[in-house]
C-alpha cells in the first residue's frame, strides 16, 4: 500500500475552525501540518491602535500649519494693492494733519484727537476712585493746610487762562499722608495734595512751584495727549497683541512693556518737560519768586538720595527727573523773571509757612 494517499482535510479537535492538511498516511513516520487560519492567540489591531493615539494627542500645532495664503497675502494678489495702500496712507495722513493743534504757551505743534469734554468726562471717573480710595484722610477745608492749598491756588488760576468757575470748578482736595511727597490735579481741575511735600516747599513760592507745574499739565492737556498717541499706536499694537496672546495664550507683560517704555516713557519726559516751562512762567505772573522752583527740585534729589538709591519719592517717581532739568529751569529764568516784571510784582518776597 502506497504511503501516499490523496489529500484529506479535517479538522483539528483542539483548535475550532483549522483545518490539517496531510500528503501522507498516518502511519507514516513523516508528518508535517500548516493552519489555513488564523491562530486562536489574539492579534493586536495596529489599525486601531494607531488611530486611539492620533486622537489622544495634543493638537494644539496645528494652529501653525500653513492652511492656504492668508489675508495679507491674498490682499497682496489684488492688482489694485498698490492703488489701495497709499489710499489708506494718504488718509491716515490727512487725518493726522487735521488733528494737529498747538499746546498752549509753549507752542508746540502736537496730535489730539480726545476733546476736552471727553478729557473732563475721563477725569470725573478717575477723581471719584480717587476720592474712594483716600476716603477718611482728606482734611477738612478748616484746616490749616487745606487753606494753605487753597490760597495758592487762588492767585495761580487767574493766569493758567483756565476758567476759574463753571461746570469745571477748581476743587482743593488736602490727602493727610505726612510720608507721601506728591500731588497732581486731575482733569476736571481737581487738586490732591498730600501733606509730606508741604514740608519739601518750605515756602508758598515752593508750593506754587509745585502746583503751577500740575497745573500746567491740564494747561496743556497732557492726558487727552497720551490717549492720543494710543490711537495712533492701534493699528501697530493691536495685530502685535492678537499675534502674541493668540499664539501664546498669554501676553507675559508685553502689553504694558510697549505702552509704558517705548511709547508712554518718552512722552512723558517731553510732557514733563513742559510742565516745568508752563509752571514756572505762571509761577512769575502770579508774583511768585521764580527761583524757589530751582531749590524745590534741589530739595527733591535731596530727598531721593536720603533714601539711599531706593524708591524715589512719589512726586518724581510719577514725574520722571532728567538730569537736566535744573539747568533748563535755569535757561528759562530770564524769561520767567520778565514775566515778573510784566505783572508789576515789584519787591513781593516769599513767604514761608508753619503748620
Amino acid at each position: 500500500m502506497s504511503a501516499f494517499q490523496p489529500i484529506r482535510y479535517w479538522k483539528h479537535p483542539c483548535i475550532p475552525g483549522s483545518f490539517t492538511a496531510s500528503r501522507i498516511s498516518a502511519g507514516s513516520t513523516f508528518a508535517r501540518t500548516f493552519t489555513t487560519t488564523r491562530p486562536r492567540i489574539p492579534w493586536r489591531n495596529i489599525h486601531q491602535s494607531a488611530q486611539k493615539r492620533t486622537y489622544q494627542r495634543p493638537f494644539q500645532y496645528q494652529r501653525f500649519q500653513q492652511r492656504g495664503p492668508g489675508i495679507f497675502r491674498r490682499w497682496a494678489a489684488r492688482p489694485t494693492f498698490y492703488y489701495e495702500v497709499g489710499g489708506i496712507a494718504a488718509a491716515g495722513t490727512g487725518v493726522y494733519i487735521y488733528n494737529l493743534d498747538t499746546v498752549p504757551v509753549s507752542g508746540r505743534r502736537r496730535f489730539n484727537v480726545v476733546p476736552a469734554d471727553w478729557e473732563a468726562e475721563m477725569g470725573l471717573q478717575l477723581y471719584e476712585g480717587t476720592l474712594r480710595q483716600f476716603e477718611g484722610q482728606i482734611l477738612s477745608r478748616h484746616r490749616p493746610e487745606h487753606r494753605l492749598v487753597k490760597r495758592v491756588l487762588d492767585r495761580l488760576i487767574p493766569h493758567s487762562g483756565l476758567a476759574a468757575d463753571g461746570p469745571t470748578a477748581w476743587e482743593v482736595h488736602v490727602i493727610d499722608d505726612p510720608r507721601q511727597l506728591n500731588a497732581f490735579v486731575i482733569p476736571g481741575n481737581k487738586v490732591f495734595v498730600f501733606t509730606g511735600i508741604l514740608g519739601i516747599c518750605e515756602t508758598e513760592d515752593g508750593l506754587a512751584a509745585v502746583l503751577g507745574h500740575e497745573i500746567a499739565h491740564n494747561v496743556a492737556h497732557h492726558s487727552a495727549e497720551r490717549i492720543s498717541q494710543l490711537v495712533l499706536l492701534a493699528p501697530f499694537f493691536i495685530p502685535l497683541w492678537i499675534g502674541l496672546t493668540g499664539a501664546l495664550g498669554y501676553d507675559f507683560g508685553i502689553t504694558r512693556f510697549i505702552l509704558n517704555y517705548a511709547f508712554q516713557l518718552p512722552g512723558s519726559r517731553a510732557a514733563e518737560a513742559e510742565a516745568d516751562y508752563i509752571g514756572l512762567l505762571m509761577m512769575a505772573s502770579s508774583c511768585y519768586n521764580p527761583a524757589a522752583a530751582l531749590r524745590l527740585w534741589q530739595r527733591m534729589e535731596m530727598a531721593e538720595r536720603e533714601r539711599g538709591g531706593g524708591a524715589p519719592p512719589e512726586f518724581l517717581s510719577t514725574h520722571p527727573s532728567n538730569h537736566n532739568r535744573i539747568d533748563k529751569i535755569r535757561e528759562w529764568m530770564a524769561e520767567a523773571e520778565g514775566k515778573r516784571d510784566e505783572n508789576n510784582c515789584g519787591m513781593m518776597g516769599s513767604y514761608g509757612f508753619t503748620l
